[in-house]
């Protein structure tokens, strides 16, 4: 279940209707769509997915982030010192103009398209285009300040937040909570060690713990501050070192004193000793010119660290690190330029592989040139397979041999369970006999990454240390990756499109763990795409291809609520702020392409083909407007830390749709109303 569905009161009352729309049975019934029209479609949108793939095989697709990234980019800079390289006075003036067209009508910046405004990020925008040059006189910088002094004001921000505060001289190094650099020389038993937080958690915090220990000071040759967004002197301001309010954390806060009062009594060894074991972590993971875990925050610590240990400027691994940072880059238009939080090459690939398959099967036999365009996908793919570097989940599973794919180009380390199955999946639909080996390799990975209760994480398993979220540091609430409904679905929907049968102990715990996991409601929460009807998608379609009894109350109860959620245009919406309890039947903005798709997608998978719901909505579908390989998209619907950090995947709104018009297309021409494929 959601970790907010204790919170959640009533969940079965009416209000899971979504606002817009009216109970299914009081709606007329939907004419059947012209099946000549969704395959001209289908036709049209696959040929263009096609031409975006790029001449190597692979697709990669924009990933969007909100201005916290782009603001980083900036504050990174201005940190090292180095604004008057020329590359860089090229691009800030461009970042500017992408900051300043994020800004909301309530003067702040927004975590996601639509959205309200979300403090952290507003600081760090604000930050960002002052050291950009803009007035704070100037009309869209004064909105912004009242906007974030009516909210708080910058002591409130987050940690990470008031981390890049405190290395920019605007707040006190006690700000922010203790995080001793001797933590890298914790044994593995003790309550804390890196091996019971996220991949995404370690690869940050390695680099971050030389920076608190070292507290440098960014050059800041401009010598630019932000006190105007403070309600008080901040060296006055007491800071929250507890997020979550609880008992436990107040625990941890305590702790938080001590570990700040022993400072100065630590042995200066051991410091040396534990900031060397971290930058040889950081190192040996630093992933060549895809950087440190893939990931811009992992990467700008990483720089950061460097810098303040005093790396030459031309050092190969302080190089290498700016270079990799520089990688996600992206002009958005003329004037436009953004930051990436990180490249999502597997994940676009092996999705839009599905989308080709499916469009190019018309029923008898599959399209030659979609078999051309995979399979110079799935060659790109093979070569980038993880075969050798044992990574961190090991230290979890020390037996289990490598395999599997990255998210990103490049990320040895870090296998993706939720990208491997999905790979896996578009090579057995496609038949490939030289995937084979690959493919093995990969399922007997995934095999041994099941967690204790049958689930599956996304690079780690049991990594479930639920106490670790009350750290003062864990603010975000983000620093596990425990087992969740939609990866879970993902593996299982593999191994039983491989032929894994329901009795197999691996698939019979892994669907007992996605009975217990379903909502009041008859949904299933999506821990990694925007929210409910990502995780009902997900889940359908697992227990689908394992073959569980489509006429299951389980079955039905999450068929009803997705007609149920379905609105009066006929598509399928849900916004961000579904991850807050108190916000989950909250009106959409509007209905989406991609979740239009995934709760078609889910329907068919659930026997529902020939119904209203499946044609109003491949009738909203076929109606919207597209350019290029895509439907217009406005809203995100990709999570990266719910309620914290949200995605726009580009790419979403191409194969998505392209996959669920060509199965109904498909199933609807076929003798057989089952979906075959695991997803």
């Amino acid at each position: 279940m959601s970790p907010d569905s204790a919170m959640t009161s009533n969940p079965l009352a009416r209000t899971d209707l979504a606002p817009d729309a009216a109970p299914p049975d009081a709606r007329p019934p939907a004419p059947l769509p012209d099946l000549g029209e969704v395959e001209d479609l289908v036709a049209s949108m696959g040929t263009a997915l096609k031409a975006a793939q790029r001449d190597d095989g692979h697709w990669v697709f924009e990933l969007e982030a909100d201005a916290t990234i782009p603001a980083e980019y900036i504050l990174l800079q201005h940190f090292l010192g180095r604004i008057e390289r020329a590359d860089y006075r090229s691009v800030e003036p461009r970042i500017a103009n992408h900051l300043r067209s994020l800004q909301g009508e309530d003067g702040g910046w927004p975590l996601f398209h639509g959205g309200e405004l979300d403090l952290s990020a507003s600081v760090k925008a604000y930050y960002a285009l002052k050291l950009a040059g803009d007035a704070p006189e100037a009309p869209h910088m004064a909105r912004a300040r009242a906007a974030i002094l009516a909210a708080g004001g910058a002591a409130q921000s987050n940690v990470f937040t008031r981390i890049a505060l405190a290395l920019f001289g605007q707040v006190p190094w006690r700000a922010v909570p203790e995080m001793p650099v001797e933590i890298m020389l914790l044994p593995r038993w003790f309550p804390f060690h890196l091996s019971k937080v996220s991949y995404w958690s370690r690869t940050v915090i390695a680099p971050l713990l030389i920076i608190m220990d070292l507290k440098p000071q960014a050059a800041n040759p401009l010598g630019i501050d932000i006190r105007e967004l403070f309600q008080e002197d901040p060296e006055r301001t007491q800071y929250q070192m507890n997020a979550t309010g609880s008992p436990l954390g107040a625990v941890f806060a305590g702790l938080d004193r001590m570990l700040r009062l022993s400072g100065p009594l630590r042995p200066r060894a051991q410091r040396q000793k534990a900031i060397k074991a971290a930058i040889e972590f950081v190192k040996e993971r630093l992933n060549g010119e895809d950087g440190l875990g893939g990931i811009f925050p992992a990467m700008a610590n990483a720089a950061m660290a460097f810098h303040a240990l005093g790396y030459d400027w031309d050092e190969v691994n302080y190089r290498m690190t700016r270079e990799a940072i520089d990688r996600l880059l992206i002009d958005r238009d003329a004037e436009q330029t953004t930051c990436q939080p990180c490249l999502s090459p597997i994940w676009d690939t092996c999705l839009a592989a599905h989308a080709v398959l499916e469009a190019g099967d018309s029923g008898a036999s599959d399209d030659p040139s979609a078999g051309d365009t995979v399979t110079k996908a799935f060659d790109w793919l093979l070569q980038r397979e993880i075969t050798e570097v044992r990574g961190d989940w090991a230290w979890r599973r020390p037996k289990a041999p490598p395999g599997g794919w990255p998210f990103q180009y490049q990320n040895a380390h870090y296998p993706d369970v939720d990208d491997t199955a999905v790979v896996v999946m578009a090579m057995d639909r496609a038949r490939s006999e030289s995937c084979g080996e690959a493919m093995e390799r990969a399922t007997q990975w995934i095999i041994a990454m099941q967690s204790k209760n049958g689930g599956w994480g996304s690079f780690d398993a049991d990594n479930a240390f639920d106490y670790l979220n009350h750290i003062p540091f864990a603010d975000h609430g983000a620093l596990l990756d425990p087992p969740t409904a939609d990866v879970s679905a993902r593996c299982l929907s593999m191994l039983a499109q491989l032929g894994y049968g329901r009795d197999h102990t691996v698939v019979r715990r892994g669907l007992d763990y996605l009975r217990r996991e379903q909502e009041a409601d008859g949904s299933w929460y999506g821990r990694w795409g925007v929210n409910y009807v990502y995780g009902t998608w997900s889940v359908l379609s697992a227990f689908n291809a394992c073959g569980e009894d489509l006429t299951a109350p389980h079955i039905r109860k999450a068929v009803a609520w997705l007609e149920s959620r379905q609105r009066e245009d006929g598509g399928w919406g849900e916004d961000c702020a579904s991850y807050w309890a108190h916000r989950r039947y909250d009106a959409a903005k509007g209905s989406t392409a991609s979740q239009t798709a995934w709760a078609l997608l889910a329907l068919m998978a659930a026997g529902a083909v020939e119904s209203d719901a499946v044609r109003r909505g491949v009738a909203w579908l076929m109606a919207q407007p597209r350019e290029g390989a895509r439907w217009e998209e406005d809203f995100w619907t990709g999570t990266g830390f719910p309620r914290v950090f949200y995605l726009k995947y580009h790419g979403y709104s191409a194969y998505f749709p392209l996959l669920a018009l060509a199965r109904y297309r498909n199933l609807m021409r076929s003798n057989e109303r089952r979906v075959s494929f695991g997803m």
